[in-house]
């Protein structure tokens, strides 16, 4: 009769290894000899499963010879399979009496017989909570016997204490594993990431939360974190801190304060703990946005603000003009539009070099705008070229003094660095009719100035519609280009768009030109402009369009490369009631599908009506078609709502790239719009990239394509082919 008391403490010493995660070879050592205890003749065998392989294998204990334990590894789970195969596979005890005589030890009966084996006794080791096989426990014995009640009640027990130790191993080191990479996640993570408690006061951050705010820990544990946050963002703060308390996940912006005082911006993500279905504290996963910030607010300068002189640029003046038109109206009062060219600036820009140039345009800007006053609203356009908004005009007198007065102080030299500068200008004045639209009071304006101009310079005009001198040329030029469209004198060239890395092709924009037959080559600069003020521009765009599409189609039958085509469009052109179904028809009619377009729109349509424009863009996409936003930068309405915009990209401004390499603030503003597309998925055209130097500076900046005559000029369709499929060619 065994004794029970050396069983119980053997039976507490293997609980007591388990719980304290001792080596798993050594528990299942100690379980093996507790079981030789309790069945003194046996010996004992422990084989582990293999789920990849489903086979188990012998866990050697010095209890077999070499031989024999290398015969039992992999030894497939499947019935008849000796003992412990057959245990595996049928989840049940296994007896074999007498090894000689039992068929399911073919193939392992010579190896047992020579170890000495006459007998086995196999039960399969399965974990309490699923079931789950984990290996066999046997007893083998050198003569043929079966097993009592006892014997097998003892097997049992030992095949539990087994499972209970491999599982209880595996967590462990499950835990272990997860701890050590949540450790290591914490600790090495560039973000800052800390830990509340339910109250709001901080428990523990890492390295980087230190670094961000900071704070070492000693100064930043046990305070509320309200106690780091700039007081007008406390109580967006505690809402979110609430919100994530009560299980919910929120992200948000909030501006933090250094021990110093100092303020920072702050990206936070806030999301419960949760312990077995119980919130037990909050996690915080901080980031410093300042420099997002920063550019985020140059960038919005710059697309607001002319980046020499700080004046509103063109697109803002024209919304302001807008709003003031819309206004006087309504009041049944005018507005008026001076439009300023200084004469005498170039020799100056190129004689004394740009960074006078520059300083004499901020000194012209500080003498207009203490002239005028906060009343009228003054804009740099391009280069030496400002316009000025007058919204209070009750006769056509006052603007003629406003201009008297203007060029008279234009006329009082200008110091800069030393030399006297002198300059005057012309100034071009139109008066709102009550029907044009602001860009249009703009030209007027203009075409009034070069007439000044023409006159001599450092005078006014007014601009006439029926008596200006260059009315009758306007109007044959009008009424050629109507003929134009029915002689088939325009004509469509292409340009190619690159990849910036690879050079391989990724589209080709559609240039209109027009061959007058007595003028030659009529540059679009001329017509265009004159097609958007007569409003010929509807019937040029619809003809460039269909035209670009039948072309498109024509190439893509012939086998040749096919990338999509990029048209632009006019804003008249765009706010058309019909355009969208224009565009249909004409894809239907020309058989080229909708990806192979993209429409090109610049940052004016944005004026009037941005979700106006979004809609027309969405109904767009539904076809298929693309939307790029043209001349990106010169205005600051599309960054509003470039968010909302269903866009697939935006095309630098050529002004911004003509310097890059020389004039730090586009370099500034290139970057910026870059990187800001980036985060909205938008790609990046940069047009008008003449040399290798501009190319690989846009490359390092992450453009995603370029355009320009670096890698060809736009040429007639026939022509594409000639191309390279890869820019530029070095072969």
């Amino acid at each position: 009769m065994i004794s029970q008391q050396p069983l119980i403490h053997t039976q507490q010493r293997i609980h007591r290894m388990i719980a304290e995660h001792q080596p798993l070879a050594d528990v299942l050592g100690e379980i093996a000899r507790f079981a030789e205890q309790m069945l003194p003749r046996a010996l004992v065998s422990l084989m582990q499963y293999d789920p990849q392989s489903h086979t188990i294998g012998l866990v050697p204990g010095g209890r077999f010879s070499e031989r024999f334990t290398q015969a039992m590894q992999g030894v497939p789970v499947a019935p008849d399979v000796g003992a412990c195969g057959s245990a595996a596979w049928y989840r049940e005890l296994v007896v074999t009496e007498d090894i000689g005589a039992d068929p399911r030890w073919e193939g392992f009966r010579d190896v047992a017989l020579a170890e000495g084996l006459q007998a086995c006794w196999s039960v399969p080791i399965m974990s309490a909570s699923d079931g789950e096989l984990l290996g066999t426990f046997a007893t083998y014995y050198r003569q043929a016997v079966s097993p009592s009640s006892a014997d097998l009640f003892n097997l049992q027990q030992a095949a539990a204490l087994a499972a209970l130790a491999i599982v209880r191993n595996r967590d462990w080191h499950r835990y272990q594993d997860l701890t050590a990479r949540y450790q290591s996640l914490y600790e090495h993570h560039p973000d800052g990431v800390y830990e509340f408690d339910l109250d709001g006061y901080l428990r523990r951050g890492n390295a980087a939360f230190a670094r961000i705010t900071g704070y070492s820990k000693a100064e930043y544990a046990g305070h509320h974190f309200n106690e780091f946050v700039a007081e007008p963002f406390q109580k967006k703060t505690r809402e979110a801190f609430a919100q994530a308390r009560s299980g919910g996940h929120v992200t948000y912006q909030t501006r933090g304060v250094f021990s110093t005082g100092e303020p920072y911006d702050l990206e936070v993500t806030n999301f419960p703990i949760q312990v077995e279905g119980e919130i037990v504290g909050v996690f915080g996963v901080c980031r410093d946005i300042s420099l997002r910030k920063e550019h985020e607010r140059l960038i919005a300068f710059h697309n607001s603000y002319d980046a020499v002189t700080g004046l509103v640029n063109r697109v803002v003046f024209e919304e302001q003009l807008l709003h003031a038109l819309h206004e006087r109206r309504r009041e049944g009062r005018a507005v008026a539009v001076m439009y300023l060219d200084l004469d005498g600036f170039k020799p100056i820009n190129e004689g004394f070099g740009h960074r006078v140039g520059n300083t004499l345009l901020q000194r012209v800007a500080e003498r207009l705008q203490k002239l005028l006053g906060e009343d009228c609203v003054l804009s740099r356009l391009v280069a030496d070229e400002f316009v000025v908004l007058l919204p209070e005009v009750e006769e056509p007198a006052m603007v003629e003094r406003r201009a008297e007065a203007i060029l008279s102080a234009l006329e009082d030299p200008f110091e800069v660095e030393g030399h006297a500068m002198h300059l005057s200008a012309s100034a071009g004045l139109a008066m709102d009719d009550g029907e044009s639209e602001a860009p249009i009071l703009i030209q007027h304006a203009d075409i009034a100035m070069e007439v000044a101009k023409s006159r001599g310079m450092n005078t006014w005009h007014w601009y006439e519609q029926e008596r200006r001198p260059a009315t009758q040329d306007e109007i044959i030029l009008r009424h050629d280009l109507r003929l134009a469209m029915e002689r088939n004198e325009l004509e469509l060239h292409y340009q190619p768009v690159i990849d910036a890395v690879s050079g391989s092709w990724r589209g080709v924009e559609a240039l209109v030109r027009w061959h007058h037959p007595q003028r030659g080559m009529i540059s679009p600069g001329v017509f265009i402009p004159l097609a958007e003020q007569t409003g010929q521009i509807i019937e040029v765009g619809r003809w460039v369009l269909r035209r670009a599409c039948e072309d498109g189609m024509q190439r893509w039958r012939e086998g040749h490369r096919v990338v999509p085509v990029a048209v632009n469009i006019s804003t008249l052109q765009f706010r058309r009631r019909n355009f969208v179904e224009e565009v249909r028809a004409i894809l239907a009619e020309t058989g080229l599908p909708g990806h192979l377009l993209e429409l090109e729109v610049t940052e004016g349509v944005l004026m009037e009506n941005a979700q106006e424009t979004i809609e027309l863009m969405k109904q767009l996409r539904e076809l298929g078609v693309t939307v790029s936003i043209d001349d990106f930068g010169t205005g600051y309405s599309s960054l509003r709502y470039l968010r909302d915009l269903p866009a697939s990209k935006v095309k630098l401004d050529i002004s911004f790239i003509r310097d890059i390499l020389t004039n730090p603030d586009n370099m500034a503003i290139v970057q910026g719009i870059i990187t800001m597309a980036h985060h909205m998925q938008l790609k990046v055209v940069a047009e008008g990239v003449e040399t290798e130097a501009q190319r690989d500076d846009l490359i390092a900046r992450g453009c995603d394509l370029l355009q320009g005559f670096l890698f060809s000029r736009a040429l007639p369709v026939a022509e594409l082919a000639s191309l390279p499929t890869r820019f530029p060619d070095r072969s």
